[in-house]
Parts: C-alpha cells; structure tokens; sequence
C-alpha cells in the first residue's frame, strides 16, 4: 500500500519536528532572558550595521562601531529625557485637565443620547479615589515588583548591547568561523539558509521600524492639532507600541483616547477613535504592503495566527517575535526548496572561505 507508507513516512517525520520544536520551545523557556538579548541585540545589528557600513568608509572599524552605537544611545537618552521633561511639565496642567475632564464626561453621560441617572454617577472622582486607598497596599507591591523586573530589564538590555556590539562589528567572521565547524558537504546549503535568513530578518526590522516611525509621526501630528497633553510620550508609545503588529498601535491609539477624554472631552476622543481605523488602513493597505514588500510578505492571516499563537506561548515577547520567525522559517524554506536538489561542488577552497 504506497498511500500508507507515504502517509507513515510523513507521520514519522512530523513527529520528529514537533519533538524538535518541542525541545526548542523548553530549551528557549528556561533561557528565555538570553533569548531575549539575542533578539534584540539581532534588532539593533540589523537597524544599525547600515550606518556603521557606512561610517566605516572613512574611519577604522572600531571606530565606526563605537561612534555609531553611542551615538545611537545618545539619541535613546535624548528622547527619554524630553520624555521625563514632558511628562513632568504638564504634570499639573494634566491633573487640572483631569479632574475638569471627569465632571465634563459626567455631564454628557448624563445629557444627550445616554441619560443616565445621576445617581449613578455622582462622585465619580471620590470613587476613584477610594478605590486607589482601599488598593494603596496593592499598588505599592505591585510597585515593588516592578522595581525587581526592572533589574532584570536593564540586566537583559546591557548584554543586548554587549553582543549588538560584537555582532556589528564581527559578525561576519563569527558565521564564518561557524559555518566552518560544519560537514564540509552542508557548509553551502547552510550558508544560503542563513544569508536567506539574515536578509529576511533584517528587512522585516528594518521595514517595522519604518512603519513604526510613520504611525508615530502621523499620531503625534494628529494629537498636536487636536491639542491632546503629553503627545510626545504618546507618539514615542504608539512607535513603540506598533512593532507589535496588528494589535500594538490600537492599543496605544487607546491609551492616548483615554487622555484625550479626560483632557479635551468626548468628542476629542471620538476623533482619535476614528484615528484608529484611519491609520490602521493607512499601515495595512499602504506603508505595510510598499514598505514591506521588498523585504518579505507574509499574508495577513499567518501574521494574525503567528501574533495568537506567540502570545499564547510567550506573551507579549511572544507576540513580537513570532512574525520575524515565521517570516524567516518561510524564507529559509523557500530559499532552500528553490535551489532544488542541486549539490555544490567540494572545492578546496570551501574549507577556508
């Protein structure tokens, strides 16, 4: 029966890759902060090798890497720092805006269309702030841990930068002297996998940050005209937030609503609602597609099953890796499968290149 044995030959081989894929998933939970800093260290190699290359046309190497990674956290500081002086300014005027923007939704809970009972919303602001008495102890724990995670962040964030580093620099010597420890007859099918995957990579990177900064500038353009407080921490969080597709930017669009309510009042945050779809068809029919397309193409429902799927198995860190993997098994596969059967020919020269 050549059906049967086929489906059996095919069942043996799935097993074995799902027991991989198995010992890898145990393997990365119980490494998960090393994993962690060799993804982003790959995200700052692939975002700034470019500008390191090119810098290092007229100075050393060396140079080139230091000048570029310092000047790369120079910038970070810089924005975090008018981040701090943003949030601190504004602090004052926000709690004001806050407490007016409270009675005002008050108001219009209870006027036109909703007519809600008053009764219902009378002292929303003391609620509120017995709710934050009653949770005080809650809430200076939760504080408390997130002191611990913060640690932890930094620890995770200084050996990112510690192999970014040595992976702009030198990184093609490392593959090489990797690519070297390998059977002589798998050095090329290995090395067309991992140039296919390192261009896969970083095109995405590259490609996400691109659309990223776009949803950011046309967020913090619409959140200055309709004068929303604190839109610069609002565009940095929607930057941010955006490299987590599909859900990441309405999320942040969210929060900055959510301000937009308490400050400007309802029909503010009904306009940054709208924002929402405008933008999310802005990315998904535009930037996406051109920005994108000449990096790799993954289609929509393998992105929104990769996001589920990533956030099921790691949360968040989950949702944001699991397309570039996707992205990169894809080419790989393809790239591989498009070279056919075809078998390089050992050449001395092989063993040293």
């Amino acid at each position: 029966m050549p059906g049967l044995a086929l489906a059996a030959g095919y069942a043996w081989r799935l097993l074995v890759i799902s027991l991989c894929g198995y010992v890898a998933l145990v393997i990365l939970e119980r490494l998960q902060l090393i994993a962690i800093a060799l993804f982003l260290a790959l995200v700052v190699t692939s975002v700034l090798r470019p500008a390191a290359e090119l810098v290092a046309r007229v100075l050393p190497r060396g140079v080139a890497v230091s000048i570029t990674v310092l000047g790369a956290l120079l910038l970070l500081v810089g924005l975090l720092s008018l981040v701090g002086e943003a949030v601190m300014g504004e602090s004052a005027t926000l709690k004001s805006q806050f407490h007016d923007g409270l009675i005002h939704v008050e108001h219009w809970l209870e006027g036109t269309p909703l007519h809600l009972r008053s009764a219902k919303l009378t002292n929303l602001q003391g609620r509120i702030g017995s709710f934050l008495s009653t949770h005080r102890s809650a809430l200076i724990s939760t504080a408390l841990n997130g002191a611990g995670h913060l640690v932890v962040v930094v620890a995770v964030a200084a050996l990112a930068l510690f192999c970014s580093i040595f992976f702009i620099h030198s990184g093609d010597s490392m593959w090489h002297w990797l690519r070297r420890q390998l059977p002589r007859s798998a050095r090329s099918r290995w090395d067309r996998a991992g140039h296919a995957a390192w261009r896969t990579f970083a095109g995405y990177t590259r490609g996400i940050v691109i659309v990223a900064a776009s949803n950011a500038v046309l967020v913090g353009i619409a959140l200055v005209v309709l004068r929303v407080p604190l839109a610069l921490p609002l565009t940095l969080l929607e930057f941010f937030a955006t490299l987590v597709p599909l859900v990441g930017s309405p999320i942040a669009m969210g929060i900055a609503s959510v301000v937009a309510l308490a400050a400007r009042g309802p029909l503010t945050a009904l306009v940054i609602l709208v924002l929402i779809v405008v933008i999310g068809q802005v990315e998904g029919h535009i930037l996406h597609p051109f920005v994108m397309g000449w990096a790799v193409r993954v289609h929509p429902v393998a992105v929104a099953l990769s996001v589920t799927a990533g956030e099921i198995v790691a949360g968040v860190i989950g949702a944001v890796v699991a397309v570039p993997m996707v992205a990169v098994a894809w080419s790989v596969i393809c790239d591989l499968r498009a070279s056919g059967t075809k078998q390089p020919a050992a050449s001395g020269t092989d063993a040293v290149s």
